[in-house]
């Protein structure tokens, strides 16, 4: 909970103000014991499916939901854990990835010397940071070329750890656009201090 809501409520209710995004469709768990106690349960714009063993799986599940519906267009794919997206960022991505062949996928440069490790921890090299991006979300792809590259991806087994990668492995090269720092993923205990400062009423951001 941040300021009276669940982390999921923050982000959804985030996605659903910008002007673009009409309908969100959540995978849960179908053990989850904690959705249903939510505003989102019962929300118009919000579906829920059954959450997969793996992210992949999730997203899978969502498209199939959106593809029985008759809907072939543009989806974004997004962490339920980032609540801070800009909605500015995400005005971006559509325009941007809308007129790119493959669809687009919001990231930020890396800032900090990055360094690889051995086995044991200790420093192997340090690596050329030009060029090397942060993965973040919203990914945006075509529902149904989404579909397929994640279902070849689970077929031959291929580790998928973001949308991106699966249009990587059947050889498509999505467009970086460039977001936020702040685009926080809740994932450390430490994050949600950060999230809560972000996420101050003081500090919402307005298209």
């Amino acid at each position: 909970m941040l300021h009276g809501k669940t982390i999921l409520e923050h982000t959804v209710e985030r996605l659903l103000s910008h002007p673009s995004i009409s309908e969100v469709v959540i995978a849960v768990s179908q053990e989850d014991g904690y959705f249903a106690g939510t505003s989102l349960a019962h929300h118009p714009l919000v579906t829920r499916v059954a959450g997969g063993k793996e992210r992949c799986d999730s997203v899978l599940n969502a498209l199939d939901y959106l593809k029985q519906q008759g809907y072939q267009d543009w989806v974004l794919v997004h962490d339920a854990a980032r609540p801070n997206v800009s909605l500015k960022d995400i005005c971006n991505l559509i325009d941007e990835g809308s007129r790119h062949p493959v669809g687009a996928i919001l990231a930020a440069k890396v800032r900090d010397t990055m360094k690889r490790s051995s086995g044991n921890q200790e420093i192997e090299g340090t690596v050329d940071r030009v060029n090397l991006w942060h993965a973040l979300t919203p990914q945006m792809f075509r529902c149904h070329e989404l579909q397929l590259a994640l279902q070849s991806a689970l077929k031959n087994h291929d580790l998928v750890t973001d949308e991106a990668s699966c249009m990587e492995i059947i050889g498509l090269s999505p467009l970086l656009v460039e977001g936020r720092a702040d685009n926080l993923k809740v994932t450390q205990p430490e994050d949600l201090a950060l999230a809560e400062f972000y996420l101050r009423p003081t500090t919402q951001e307005q298209l």
